[in-house]
């Protein structure tokens, strides 16, 4: 599924004229995907060292939507690679943001998807592990639940209630 471009939205122009409403994700979150910008509702996922969960929520329709994995924090396991971002490229998912690492970091650079991650790794997780979906999540001092709206650029991300104008 081939979603139409978005307009490049700019994270700190949002902020400034919805500081009141919006929320912030105060981590130190870097741009890896082929994206300069991206937004779109999303989905929430909660993972530990596990890819798995990560592959059969991009295997879902995105229909233009954000996943967002709460991944612990934890570096040195990266819970989606190049396969998975095709993945959701194919299924029309927009972007994920992931509190933790990423691999394959060339692949996903080059995948028309936004991409926000702590870090890259090389390594992989090899057992499963359990995992939540649709769940509240709290990163980086913002709460983040399924259907609230991502807005992100290389300066960070946003997350609000609402679409905002």
């Amino acid at each position: 599924m081939t979603l139409p471009p978005q307009p490049d939205i700019v994270t700190a122009d949002l902020y400034d004229l919805h500081h009141e409403t919006v929320a912030v994700i105060d981590l130190p979150l870097r741009a890896f995907g082929g994206l300069r910008s991206f937004f779109g509702p999303c989905q929430t996922l909660q993972v530990h060292r596990d890819h798995t969960p990560v592959l059969a929520q991009l295997d879902q329709a995105g229909d233009g939507r954000v996943l967002v994995v709460d991944a612990g924090g934890i570096t040195d396991t990266g819970v989606m690679g190049d396969r998975l971002a095709e993945r959701g490229v194919r299924n029309g998912w927009r972007g994920v943001v992931i509190r933790g690492a990423i691999r394959d970091s060339r692949g996903i650079a080059a995948l028309p998807l936004g991409v926000m991650a702590l870090s890259a790794t090389p390594r992989r997780g090899w057992t499963p592990q359990p995992s939540q979906a649709g769940t509240a999540l709290t990163l980086g001092g913002a709460a983040v639940l399924p259907g609230h709206w991502i807005y992100a650029d290389c300066d960070g991300v946003i997350v609000s209630p609402h679409a905002l104008a």
